[in-house]
């Protein structure tokens, strides 16, 4: 039996109006080459300028994962070509980074949870991005010196389940304080997975072999657990130490298996020396009281919706797991329905939906108050649950429509006066007397019966509670 240890390095790409030590913008959506300067190009003469914005970015986050803000932390030149880091060396913190020692609490299905260390968190600039085209390659430096924030897990994850939840935490806490979009298509969000094996009981830490770049929670999962299982199998084939080696590894997602990159460096091979076109970054006490000022976060807006809305522990994780539909259901709530029935609408009827259509809750058909609005038509008794289906269908394919609207239409106003209904009811129990007697002879389980037929001659459009109501009196009487 072996024990799967994981570490994780994830950058985010911090959402600053323009790079970490120039003014050109951050955008590169556009045209190649033409978000650059001499800074960003690596040109002799040019001189660096730290963004205080991605100080304060950084100090944010630090505080959100209750690590340790350094006062003093230094910048360093990280020493390697490629063709898209046009300088030479990526500026980077090395000894001294501006956040260190933090954590934040992984959650799991049954609402328990495990504490994964952040070693730390660091700023550097990005690199450029290299195009391949044929037999020639490109190179784009639009990218080139956007603020990064590299966060360093300790390897403290034993499973590529909990990998990923770590990462789909660490993930909502960067899109809780607004820092970055996280993007993970885009590439503002994306992760270098560590792993290495032990026989369970050893405490060694075995080679660890690096997996680069990878961007989507599925193909991070499948290459952790295609790396343990090739690990594995080289320990008890006894090939271990030919197959095992420090390096770097790619994940083919068409094959599903990761293969061999290039060795994996040392910090000695990148011959870090502190930046001397930069002085050491020293915070201001007044930066540092600044900096606490966050946003509620998911563990403690969590804690809150179930003391104030008295929903299950469960029902608030999930609500809170991203910023998007936390706020999404704080806009129901603001419209007076019940939490419980928020949650089942957002969680159940309207996430079902988006996830078949292969959308997501900020280009959802139907916002958060046309989805509270149906809901409340339930509670008030226009509808029934199985009508504001029908509704919410709907206006999945025509946005225009009021809810309102889109119920008369479709014609499902619940029938709720009570002589429309009494009138059903009478003509159910008429053709049916011989049942009616054995119900009056005790045989009670005849009432589903006498309520389905009403439900049925109404085409659902009887209230059913007023239909039970009445029907007890009817027959009782």
């Amino acid at each position: 039996m072996f024990e799967v240890i994981i570490g994780l390095e994830v950058h985010v790409q911090l959402n600053t109006k323009t790079k970490i030590f120039c003014s050109c913008a951050t955008s590169f959506a556009q045209r190649q080459n033409i978000h650059t300067c001499p800074v960003c190009l690596g040109l002799p003469g040019a001189l660096p300028v730290l963004n205080i914005e991605a100080v304060k970015k950084a100090m944010m986050f630090g505080n959100a994962v209750n690590a340790t803000i350094n006062k003093k932390s230094v910048f360093n030149r990280k020493n390697y070509f490629y063709p898209d880091l046009p300088k030479g060396y990526q500026i980077s913190q090395f000894e001294i980074p501006i956040v260190e020692n933090g954590y934040l609490m992984i959650d799991f299905d049954d609402g328990s949870q495990k504490r994964i260390g952040i070693t730390r968190a660091h700023l550097e600039e990005d690199a450029g991005k290299n195009i391949h085209e044929g037999d020639r390659s490109l190179v784009d430096l639009n990218r080139a010196g956007t603020p990064l924030l590299e966060i360093v897990s300790e390897p403290d994850m034993r499973s590529a389940d909990e990998a990923v939840r770590y990462l789909k935490k660490l993930h909502a806490i960067v899109r809780y304080l607004d820092i970055s979009d996280a993007n993970m298509q885009e590439g503002s969000f994306r992760c270098d997975v560590n792993v290495s094996i032990r026989p369970k009981g050893d405490d060694k830490l075995y080679t660890r072999v690096e997996i680069k770049n990878m961007n989507s929670f599925r193909f991070i999962q499948q290459a952790i657990a295609y790396e343990v299982q090739r690990q594995i199998e080289a320990w008890e084939d006894g090939i271990y130490e030919d197959e095992v080696w420090q390096e770097t590894r790619l994940f083919d997602t068409a094959k599903g298996e990761t293969r061999s990159m290039r060795g994996k460096e040392e910090s000695a091979d990148y011959r870090y020396f502190p930046e001397p076109d930069l002085l050491p970054v020293t915070l201001s006490d007044e930066m540092i009281e600044e900096a606490k000022d966050i946003p509620e976060m998911p563990d403690a807006k969590r804690e809150r919706y179930v003391k104030q809305f008295g929903i299950r522990e469960y029902d608030a994780t999930v609500t809170t797991s991203e910023v998007e539909m936390a706020r999404f259901f704080e806009a129901m709530i603001e419209k007076g329905i019940s939490a419980k029935n928020a949650v089942t609408w957002l969680t159940v009827e309207l996430l079902g939906r988006l996830n078949k259509a292969g959308l997501t809750l900020e280009n959802s058909p139907v916002n958060a108050k046309k989805l509270a609005e149906t809901v409340k038509r339930i509670e008030d008794g226009t509808i029934s649950g199985k009508a504001a289906k029908q509704v919410l269908d709907y206006l999945f394919e025509h946005q225009e429509e009021s809810v309102d609207g889109a119920i008369e239409k479709l014609g499902l106003k619940q029938v709720s006066d009570d002589a429309a209904i009494l009138e059903l009811i009478d003509k159910v129990l008429s053709s049916n007397k011989e049942k009616v007697e054995e119900y009056r002879g005790g045989k009670e389980k005849l009432f589903g019966f006498f309520v389905g037929q009403v439900m049925k001659i109404s085409k659902g459009s009887a209230n059913p509670a007023k239909v039970n109501q009445l029907l007890k009196e009817r027959l009782n009487s």
